[in-house]
């Protein structure tokens, strides 16, 4: 009886719950209505119908403007800022017009958000730029207005250049103010061509913590190394790149006495080092791969080779050559040559002359011969001498000077569109840039040389550069102008007391050392930046 009263009543109960469970639930849907947001009232700094907008004397674009308005309309506002997201929670927004403010600035992603937006309208304020890609997401934009604005045309504008050039909305005619060059050119008439937005600059990568007079690279066996004379310590360092660390780091060395240039040279598969030095005569090394190291193979005549003070390797017709500048009173600038197992004296040039540079190039004396090689001579006591080379003989014969070029301490060439060029450094005085014309080199510019130990014409990818060292000052690194055809100031290094720059290209980035005589050799990274992007 118990049981069957207890089942009764627990039937009874069941459509007790239901009504309780939809009194809760209703009662849930009142609250939940009851709290729904009010829709934005017109803010204080504006007019609102029911599509429209128009805000003036505002300090900042307001956040509440109702959510459903289709136009909307800033002007003589005190702000001069927009700043990122400053329409979000406008969906229905089609016409936006912000004309006759004092805005300077607008942040890129000002707009973001307004997919329906058709009519945009900067017009008559004081933008100078844009940031790139601020109409990106602007999908259904037919017409922009950015009239009565004080653009200026540089690199920073290149982007709306080019996004005139494809866009499918019509813009009004818009001018430059600036730069002078450009000013009231119309900016929907250029093209991305009349911008030169790429710059290249030297930055400093790394310090090594020595000195050093001559700096040298060179490919060995499917990899590129570099080789430093250092003079203080007697010892040529020989650097590789540091594939995980990205930086170089010591392979190996040579040690002497007052080491003064360390010369590779790899013939066929084997490498060979000149090392030059000032006490203790100077020696060839070759690198023994099987003991992995370098050896001692030849010594340098000491009669002829007293004060060595530079070394150029080269090649003609398959012979492999080396020669050596000497700057002693009594000493040869000698030639050696490869004769299968060593490198023997050739030729002596320029005796007691105390020659302090060597430089091995090809120029063509007439139009109907070939390239032909030469050699000039830097010395102290009369000015720049060139060599020619003499097929007959196979020896190389004196030919002429440089005029009016005393004193002129190392000649270092590069060639721009097969025109030969040569950089003159001296001390004191004027260096020179030269052109080969024909029978002569002709002065092309002069740089203003103080206690200048080197001037170094190099080549990085399609950028000629010609880099001016001196004792005294800062290092002055030129830029080769193709429309002016001269060097141009470039960029500033401060190197103490310059003596070689030599450029270094490793996985396709390019490096630049510095040898110091006084300081840390320095390695810096070209690096190529869009001013554009």
């Amino acid at each position: 009886m118990e049981s069957e009263r207890s089942k009764r009543m627990g039937n009874a109960c069941i459509p007790l719950k239901r009504i309780a469970y939809f009194l809760c639930l209703l009662s849930a849907l009142l609250l939940t209505e009851g709290k729904k947001p009010a829709k934005p009232k017109c803010p204080a700094v504006c007019t609102c119908t029911k599509d429209n907008a128009l805000c003036e004397n505002a300090r900042s674009i307001p956040r509440t403007v109702p959510p459903d308005v289709i136009s909307l309309l800033f002007t003589s506002n005190s702000f001069d800022v927009i700043s990122d997201d400053a329409f979000i929670g406008l969906p229905h927004l089609e016409y936006l017009f912000i004309e006759n403010n004092n805005i300077k600035s607008i942040s890129r992603h000002t707009f973001r958000g307004l997919k329906s937006l058709i009519h945009l309208s900067l017009a008559n304020n004081n933008l100078q730029t844009l940031p790139k890609d601020i109409f990106k997401g602007l999908d259904s934009l037919t017409n922009v207005d950015l009239r009565g604005n004080s653009f200026n045309c540089d690199c920073k504008l290149k982007w709306l250049v080019e996004w005139l050039s494809h866009t499918n909305a019509t813009v009004e005619d818009i001018y430059c103010e600036g730069p002078p060059e450009y000013k009231k050119r119309k900016i929907n008439s250029l093209s991305s061509k009349d911008f030169d937005c790429i710059i290249t600059e030297f930055a400093k990568s790394q310090d090594l913590p020595y000195q050093s007079l001559s700096i040298d690279t060179f490919s060995y066996l499917n990899d590129e190394y570099v080789v430093i004379a250092q003079p203080f310590t007697g010892k040529c360092i020989f650097l590789e790149w540091d594939h995980v660390e990205k930086t170089f780091r010591n392979y190996d060395n040579i040690t002497g006495t007052s080491t003064v240039v360390c010369k590779p040279i790899v013939i066929e598969t084997q490498l060979y080092v000149i090392v030059a030095q000032l006490f203790g005569g100077s020696h060839i090394y070759k690198r023994d791969s099987f003991a992995n190291k370098f050896i001692k193979i030849q010594d340098i005549e000491i009669l002829k080779i007293r004060k060595p003070n530079d070394i150029e390797t080269f090649k003609i017709e398959n012979n492999w050559y080396f020669v050596v500048a000497d700057s002693s009173k009594a000493g040869f600038t000698t030639i050696y040559k490869w004769n299968g197992n060593g490198f023997y004296s050739h030729q002596s040039l320029h005796a007691w002359y105390r020659d302090t540079d060597v430089e091995y190039l090809e120029i063509v004396r007439t139009p109907q011969t070939l390239r032909t090689p030469h050699l000039i001579l830097s010395s102290s006591s009369q000015r720049p001498v060139i060599y020619q080379w003499n097929k007959a003989t196979q020896l190389f014969t004196n030919q002429t000077d440089i005029p009016n070029m005393e004193d002129v301490y190392a000649v270092k060439h590069f060639s721009v569109k097969g025109d030969v060029y040569i950089c003159l450094t001296r001390f004191i005085g004027d260096s020179k840039v030269m052109k080969w014309g024909g029978s002569s080199f002709q002065d092309i510019q002069r740089m203003p040389s103080r206690g200048s130990m080197v001037f170094q014409p190099l080549q990085i990818n399609s950028y000629q550069y010609a880099i001016l060292g001196s004792d005294y000052s800062f290092t002055q690194v030129y830029n080769w102008d193709a429309e002016k055809a001269k060097f141009v100031k470039f960029q500033e290094l401060n190197v103490q007391a310059p003596r070689s720059f030599t450029h270094v290209s490793i996985n396709k980035r390019n490096f630049l050392f510095a040898s110091s005589f006084k300081g840390n050799t320095q390695i810096y990274k070209h690096v190529i930046v869009d001013l554009s992007a």
